[in-house]
């Protein structure tokens, strides 16, 4: 099979190697620095590294997907999303924890089921195992789950007891409301109204995944470091 490189004209092909860089990068800084911070942060930030490692890889196959074929790759980013975004969910959880912060394991399960709602009803409404309205429906009331959990559930309340986690806890809740709407947004324009292409959407979501994925790892290790120079 001949292979096929990326052209200088394909802008969207060119994100996808950005973004699959740049998660590698992550990863490696991550996990290094992860080794320099007190013991009660390493798991936040080993995860924080599995993070961007899993999204490395799937990225790696969607350029590769996009540049060969042209397409979407819907199943390799839904992969994506139902590994890694789960997993931020647990960094909510794990900061608390690190900071001493009174939270039960009922909010990390609130906080997980409503991930996997969200995830898994955009990924039956995009692929066409249900209509794409109802996929909608499902993904956002999986994401409104989160978003109440985190802004006034008891993760919230754990967080804005601790003074070590507020600002942090905050910031992350900011990416989940504001970054996250990215995705949605997408879903609304591209399969629903029909008014962006393949790759706008595309192009869209790799700058959502670079910015929402790097970002909130860099606000762990901000805050891991700062409580362990205390």
């Amino acid at each position: 099979m001949e292979h096929v490189f990326l052209q200088g004209s394909d802008f969207v092909g060119i994100t996808f190697w950005v973004v699959s860089i740049a998660m590698w990068a992550s990863t490696l800084f991550f996990f290094y620095e992860g080794m320099q911070v007190a013991v009660k942060w390493r798991t936040s930030m080993v995860v924080a590294a599995l993070i961007t490692f899993i999204a490395a890889v799937h990225y790696m196959y969607m350029r590769e997907y996009w540049v060969t074929i042209g397409e979407s790759p819907v199943v390799y980013r839904y992969i994506d999303w139902v590994l890694t975004v789960p997993l931020q969910m647990v960094e909510f959880f794990l900061i608390l924890v690190a900071a001493g912060a009174a939270v039960s394991s009922n909010s990390f399960w609130r906080l997980l089921g409503g991930t996997l709602i969200m995830i898994i009803g955009g990924y039956l409404g995009e692929a066409g195992y249900l209509s794409v309205t109802l996929g909608f429906i499902i993904g956002i009331i999986g994401w409104a789950i989160i978003i109440w959990e985190i802004f006034g559930g008891e993760a919230s309340k754990a967080a804005a007891e601790n003074d070590s986690v507020r600002s942090a806890f905050h910031a992350m809740r900011i990416i989940v409301l504001v970054g996250w709407a990215i995705y949605p947004i997408g879903y609304i324009l591209g399969l629903m109204m029909g008014s962006v292409d393949a790759s706008t959407l595309n192009g869209v979501y790799n700058l959502a995944d670079f910015i929402n994925k790097i970002l909130f790892g860099l606000i762990i290790w901000n805050l891991a470091v700062k409580d362990t120079a205390k």
